[in-house]
């Protein structure tokens, strides 16, 4: 079983932190590599990395804003590619996969009950052979192999499509039996891609899991479609700290949270929630984003306003992570701004501010832009 934090403590006990990060998005933004070609060109995907880091170099200092590791391109189907899912890569878009078993929920089921050789199946050799590339043109440095699995329940929605939340609620019993080979089959897949880097699917330390898709599982059906099913990947995984990364969650999908046993929630973009709501709602430690969606909305003054109320509200963490606009003109002083006002709640936390005092470093106009409005 895997280690369950102790509520009364959990978040208070947990030392604030902040990053601030480039990603695959800033290096193609900066080194002016079109998107399809990243995803599809070895020699494209290195220059993006070579020219996108040093020139995010000259931006930002690298103590505080770390820079990418090279690794493939992000591919999160590609579990699925390998069941029988083709990948898109359309001109100017992010990956696209396909509903390979939209027409047969039995069909899926066969499928995973199939043994698959993952690293032979789909678009991995293509990806292996791509990573033994960029190791080449960046020997000394691990390059990641970012061909990868989602959770059970977005799994499940990139094998059946709309046809998943049917499944739910016309054949119970049977999207159950199918969730479990998801999680049998993903497991089966961690294990190959964890084992290109060396790594092992069972880790004592911790385990996480992303599943955006969960967040449209209606919460009064948690406890039969989504929890169990997380249980078990957790269980399987490790005997520590447990984490979930799920966009657009409801608030009463939180308490679930809780429920399941998270160290630690990442909500990234949910536009249904605010720090407030989070913290009143479940007691797991959570941090919370300044997303690339935010900046053409907020002045460097909204961007620390942003930060110390965050924090006052009660999120364990603050972070960014650089996208295409993240590094324009504009842009680039609402990202020192938000490192200015970081470092700073940091200090006044290690040195003993209680957390609600943070809220009178916010501005007067602040107090009454978050959270009023934020949420849809």
């Amino acid at each position: 079983m895997y280690r369950k934090p102790d509520y009364t403590t959990a978040r208070n006990s947990k030392k604030f932190s902040w990053s601030a990060s480039g990603s695959y998005l800033s290096c193609l933004a900066l080194s002016g590599v079109p998107l399809r070609d990243f995803f599809l060109k070895p020699d494209a995907c290195i220059e993006a990395y070579r020219v996108g880091r040093e020139k995010q170099r000259q931006l930002f200092d690298p103590q505080d804003v770390s820079l990418p590791s090279p690794a493939t391109p992000p591919v999160s189907y590609g579990h699925a590619n390998g069941l029988g899912a083709r990948l898109f890569f359309p001109e100017g878009g992010e990956v696209a996969v396909e509903h390979c078993f939209a027409h047969s929920l039995e069909e899926a089921m066969e499928a995973l009950a199939r043994p698959v050789d993952f690293a032979s199946a789909g678009m991995a050799p293509f990806y292996l052979d791509f990573r033994e590339q960029m190791m080449r043109a960046f020997p000394g440095e691990s390059v990641g192999f970012s061909f990868g699995a989602e959770g059970p329940c977005t799994t499940a929605y990139e094998l059946r499509g709309d046809a998943f939340f049917v499944d739910v609620m016309e054949e119970p019993a049977r999207t159950k039996e199918f969730l479990s080979r998801i999680n049998d089959s993903i497991l089966a897949f961690e294990q190959f891609r964890l084992g290109v880097s060396g790594g092992k699917v069972f880790n004592e330390s911790g385990a996480s899991l992303c599943d955006d898709i969960a967040a449209m599982i209606p919460p009064r059906l948690w406890n039969e479609f989504v929890l169990p099913f997380w249980s078990d990947l957790f269980c399987r995984r490790t005997t520590g700290d447990v984490h979930a990364h799920v966009e657009d969650l409801k608030p009463a999908h939180l308490p679930f949270l809780e429920q399941i046993g998270l160290s630690y929630y990442d909500p990234s973009i949910s536009h249904h929630l605010n720090p407030r709501i989070i913290a009143d709602k479940c007691r797991v430690p959570f941090g919370w984003r300044l997303g690339g969606i935010h900046l053409p909305v907020l002045d460097a003054q909204d961007v620390e306003d942003f930060v110390f109320q965050s924090a006052a509200d009660g999120a364990s963490r603050v972070f960014t992570i650089l996208e295409a606009n993240s590094c324009s003109g504009e842009n680039i002083p609402k990202i020192d701004a938000f490192i200015r006002a970081a470092k700073e709640v940091k200090r006044l936390l290690d040195e003993g501010c209680p957390r609600r005092a943070l809220a009178d470093h916010v501005s007067e106009r602040g107090r009454h832009k978050f959270w009023d409005n934020w949420c849809s």
